[in-house]
Formats: C-alpha cells, structure tokens, sequence
C-alpha cells in the first residue's frame, strides 16, 4: 500500500518568509495537523546559509546589500547558497513510521536517486547522486539537498539549478578554498550547472516539478495528491516569521564570533568543514572552557545537537575536553550525514592548543 503525500506550491516568496513556512509545516506536522507533504518553493535573490554558519564567514554582505539580496538562516544545516526565482526548491515533510529507512543517509539516497531518476528521465540527462548529499551531472552540482528528522518527522529538501547566472551564485558567497581544491576545481562557478546549460534552454517551472514528483512517485512508491497551504499553516508561518525566522536577531545569531581572548581552528574532511571558537578561563593547569560555539557546513539530528555540545564543554579542563567530546557521542544516538564525531574531537584539540 503507497502512502499518500500531499503535494503544495507555495511559490515566489520573501526567503525568510519561506524559511518560516518550513518551521510551521514541521512543527504542524509533528503534532499531527499537517500530513505528510511535498512542497515546491522558489525565492527572490536570497543568500541562505546553513543553521550552524557565521553569517559574516559564508556571505559576502556587502555584495548582497548592494545587489539587492536578502540575507537568511535556514532551520536545516549545510552549506551557504544562493537562491533565486531561476532555482526550484523541493522538500518532502514525512513521518519515518510510514516511510521507515534505518537512518537520515538512507533516506538521502533513496530521495536523492529517485529525484534523479525524475530529472534523467524528463529531460534526457544523466542525472545521478553523489555521496553524501548532491545530484550531480558530469560532476557538477545540479541539485543541493539536505535535511534532518525531529523525532517521527523528517523534512529532506533540495533545489534544482533551471536557469542561473554562476557567477552571481557565487558571487554573494565566500567558497572556501578547500572546498575548490577537494574537488579540483580552479573557480568556484566550475561547481554548478543548470538545466538551461544542458538542454540549450530553460525548461518550465511546471517541467520541473512533473519531473521531481514522476520521480518521488516511481522509486518511493508514494501517492500523490495535489493540495493547497492549509490556513493554519500559513497564520503559524507568519507568526513564526515575525517572532523569530524574520528577524535579524535569528539571521545573525551566529555572525563573526573571532575576537580578542578567542581560540579558533577549523577542520575541513570528507564531510564538510567544523569550526570552533572558544573562550578559556584560570590559569596553568586549571585552565577550563569559559564558552564554546560550533560552526559550519554540517547536517546533524536532531539539530540541538550541537548546542548540546557546547553547553556539555563550558567548564570541562582544557586537558579533558577530547575526551569529554567522546562521552558526549556515547551518551547519545546522534544522526550524522556528513559528519563524524572524531571530525569535533579534532577541531576542539586544535582549538584548545593554540590557549
């Protein structure tokens, strides 16, 4: 028996305001008031970046404030992109219990390859998933995914490149130039491709969206039913928006924490880059973590995980704090996709190291 998925387009839309509209479908679904849902989404100019990132490491602001685009923090993890309306958005709001895979990589495959399919099939391309998180052609990035569960419900999310101008996708953003050299890659535009790129011309939005749902439909073996944003969805999303996912204080919350008396390393591995920033305190042998803040491009469940982290290590001695990393992960079931416990071990060491 197929499940049945609602299927929703909330279109062109403010990207906080999207972003919001995310948080009330979750947090609606989660309580049973929302079924399980595709949604299609599409963005004016905005800069997104990831739900642990700096804003001021992964954005180029003057760039964007001069250019018009907004600036906004996504509820997932991941990595700072930009997002116009040449982009589709999808993502797919589900209970695990009626779509059960052991963990959040199984169900990036099996979205991520059924996606593809969709995509290959459409338009006659080779559209395949590249471990851990992408849709790739020839090695370039057609679609960015990610997503995390919150106990029964998971969100998993993408877009599709249709018609993009790479430089200016890159342009509001600062690529790391690790990220360049991992894939050998001389400019950071070398990433990306679009459908327009492959097919001589833009296909339609309505194209785009058959394509991702024939595929969802085919290898998920889900039921599709077109749908419309339930009023009380779109009244949680607004109020969500202007408490909290609107506000700078949220878009900024993680901003540029270097500054005097603050210890920094970053570690970049298979799975992304982890920095740390920490304050110490005492003296000598008695020298403790007074704060730590995480950062980067990483997908972790659930998503207070690394605030949780942070808050084990504030007083734990400096000579303790890699093997206070370790009873953390011990203690609890953490989902990591792209991401090791070792990889936090390793960059608090090197932080801790340089006080």
């Amino acid at each position: 028996m197929s499940v049945a998925f609602r299927v929703i387009d909330t279109g062109v839309r403010e990207g906080r305001l999207q972003i919001a509209f995310d948080a009330a479908l979750i947090e609606l679904h989660k309580r049973g008031r929302s079924p399980d849902t595709v949604r299609f989404l599409r963005f004016e100019p905005s800069a997104l970046i990831g739900r642990h990132q700096a804003m001021s490491h992964e954005v180029r602001l003057d760039y964007c404030r001069a250019n018009g685009i907004g600036l906004v923090r996504r509820i997932t993890g991941g990595g700072a992109i930009y997002l116009d309306q040449g982009q589709v958005g999808w993502e797919l709001v589900l209970s695990r219990r009626r779509l059960p895979m052991p963990a959040l990589g199984d169900y990036t495959r099996a979205i991520c390859e059924a996606v593809a399919a969709g995509l290959s099939s459409a338009f006659g391309i080779d559209a395949r998933f590249r471990p851990r998180n992408d849709i790739e052609v020839g090695g370039r990035k057609l679609c960015g995914t990610g997503g995390f569960f919150d106990g029964d419900t998971l969100i998993y999310q993408g877009t599709v490149l249709i018609d993009a101008d790479p430089a200016r996708v890159m342009g509001c953003l600062n690529v790391p130039e690790a990220k360049l050299k991992k894939r050998a890659l001389d400019s950071a535009e070398q990433r990306v491709v679009t459908l327009k790129a492959l097919l001589g011309e833009a296909p339609s939005v309505e194209a785009v969206h058959r394509a991702v749902l024939d595929g969802l439909s085919t290898k998920l073996g889900i039921a599709l039913e077109p749908g419309e944003p339930a009023a009380e969805e779109e009244a949680l999303a607004a109020r969500m928006h202007d408490e909290e996912i609107g506000t700078d204080a949220f878009v900024f919350e993680i901003d540029d924490p270097r500054g005097a008396g603050v210890e920094e390393a970053s570690h970049t591995g298979p799975g992304g880059t982890v920095s740390a920033y920490v304050r110490l305190e005492g003296e000598g042998g008695a020298r403790r973590i007074r704060e730590a803040l995480i950062t980067g491009d990483f997908f972790v469940t659930p998503p207070r995980l690394v605030y949780d982290l942070e808050a084990a290590l504030r007083g734990v001695f400096v000579n303790e704090a890699g093997a206070a990393v370790d009873q953390f992960f011990a203690t609890r079931k953490p989902d990591l996709l792209t991401i090791a416990p070792a990889d936090f071990r390793q960059v608090i060491e090197e932080c801790l190291a340089g006080g």
